[in-house]
């Protein structure tokens, strides 16, 4: 299990919200971004897999994010792409949150 990044406090992603974690700081070849959606965080690729967008700018609501670019939506839980344009599934990464602060651990897969 590697150490894991410190993204923010709780407080300071609103519901609906997200933030990016560079590639650089994550050691991954994406951006990460961390979404806040029903009291719950989720982390996945921000690239959108159907066209060059992020979907931290896109519309996060009911435990998914939707494309800013062509509207494709991403189940935040597992990354499943759930509708077209999208095809292919989003990479998800464990959160966690400890003592008020959410942390990611890129490449690791989200606890269930």
């Amino acid at each position: 299990m590697s150490e894991g990044i410190r993204v923010a406090a709780v407080d300071e992603i609103d519901e609906g919200e997200a933030v990016v974690v560079d590639a650089e700081t994550a050691g991954t070849d994406d951006d990460i971004s961390v979404f806040h959606s029903e009291g719950r965080f989720y982390a996945l690729n921000d690239t959108c897999t159907h066209e060059e967008a992020s979907l931290a700018e896109g519309w996060i609501e009911d435990g998914e994010v939707e494309c800013p670019v062509h509207s494709a939506r991403f189940c935040l839980r597992d990354g499943k792409a759930l509708c077209l344009p999208a095809t292919v599934n989003a990479r998800t990464h464990r959160v966690a949150v400890v003592d008020g602060e959410v942390f990611l651990y890129p490449g690791e897969p989200p606890a269930e």
